[in-house]
């Protein structure tokens, strides 16, 4: 799905082009998002630290209230941050096969308008492969928890679609996934071993 049927059909074609030879490129994680829910911090700090100690990764952590500027996010592979409301930052130079979603809500709710500045179409029109948002309000808690959704995606052993269903708190409650469900960017070139995920999270 996307803003046109060459979004949707552009994502096909990046999955299949990039699960070939694997993913690359750099990860982003952009905390500090809402200075009265700065609770939720946890989730993006945990990660940043996981990929670095279990995936000998060195993410790109950004924990001031603002986010990434425009054109400060080069190569971007992986990203997940918060929180900028039907407003997209062009902050990123996407790799072919990105996987990305911000935090935020209502990022969906004009999924197939072209003009729409809301994250998960304006992602789709700037080359993302993979991405969620929300429809309408979901609350926080409607989220996958950044920390067991992108540890599960890197070990290779599960879909884009799998990781989202394996992760995401609350069945249809206006959330979305727009990917090819099959896409699966580390099956040939994993970074996180199985064993070194949190207990429960692998199934």
């Amino acid at each position: 799905d996307g803003p046109s049927p060459a979004d949707a059909r552009r994502i096909i074609q990046d999955s299949v082009a990039a699960q070939k030879v694997g993913l690359d490129g750099q990860i982003y994680i952009d905390a500090g998002g809402l200075p009265r829910a700065a609770h939720y911090d946890q989730h993006f700090v945990p990660l940043a630290r996981f990929l670095q100690a279990k995936a000998r990764l060195q993410p790109v952590l950004d924990e001031r209230e603002a986010l990434f500027g425009p054109s400060s996010c080069p190569k971007a592979a992986l990203y997940v941050g918060w929180y900028s409301l039907q407003k997209y930052v062009d902050a990123f130079g996407w790799q072919q096969g990105a996987v990305a979603w911000h935090v935020a809500s209502f990022e969906a709710m004009h999924l197939r308008d072209p003009k729409s500045n809301e994250w998960v179409p304006k992602m789709l029109q700037k080359g993302v492969a993979a991405t969620l948002g929300a429809v309408n309000e979901p609350l926080l808690e409607a989220f996958p928890l950044p920390e067991e959704f992108f540890p599960l995606l890197l070990t290779g052993k599960l879909t884009v679609a799998e990781c989202y269903w394996r992760t995401v708190p609350q069945a249809s409650w206006q959330m979305t996934l727009i990917a090819d469900p099959l896409y699966n960017p580390f099956a040939n070139r994993p970074l996180v071993k199985p064993q070194d995920l949190p207990a429960g999270l692998m199934p």
